[in-house]
């Protein structure tokens, strides 16, 4: 299996956790050049209570504090979902060289459909904005992505 794909596997598994927690379907995961899991990061929107506490902003926190911007340029985030505007900016401010996720945005919209917190705006129009690149390749996986979320936005 490409390692993308098994980094991938396990990004939906932590949204699967956050689910599982009470909070959003979403999940991602650091790895160094070597495919090595650094950090991982589940969405804990509604058990923190906090707007902002999507995973990648969450990985994005701890990876920040713990590794310098030129460990950051030699990783990739992996994530369950195509980071939304937020997320995006805070792997752009983090320094983060590469992004994989599973899901598009577009493939997020939908299944929950329309609601009043739509930010259609795909990663790589964010980071395409930036002063330095960041290397974006997805979706990959959304068949498996999905899964995760199926049930959770509409009753």
């Amino acid at each position: 299996m490409h390692p993308n794909k098994k980094l991938l596997h396990r990004a939906i598994e932590i949204a699967q956790n956050a689910r599982e927690h009470g909070n959003h379907p979403f999940g991602a995961l650091l790895a160094d050049a070597e495919g090595n899991i650094l950090l991982e990061a589940e969405n804990t929107v509604n058990t923190e209570r906090d707007a902002t506490g999507h995973a990648e902003t969450n990985l994005m926190r701890l990876a920040s504090k713990k590794f310098t911007p030129e460990e950051l340029q030699a990783c990739t985030l992996y994530t369950s979902t195509e980071p939304c505007p937020m997320c995006s900016g805070a792997i752009f401010w983090g320094d983060v060289g590469c992004v994989v996720y599973a899901l598009s945005e577009e493939g997020l919209y939908e299944i929950t459909g329309k609601t009043p917190y739509e930010l259609a705006l795909p990663c790589r129009e964010v980071f395409a904005r930036g002063t330095h690149p960041v290397e974006v390749i997805g979706p990959l996986l959304e068949d498996e992505a999905r899964q995760v979320h199926l049930g959770f936005w509409k009753e």
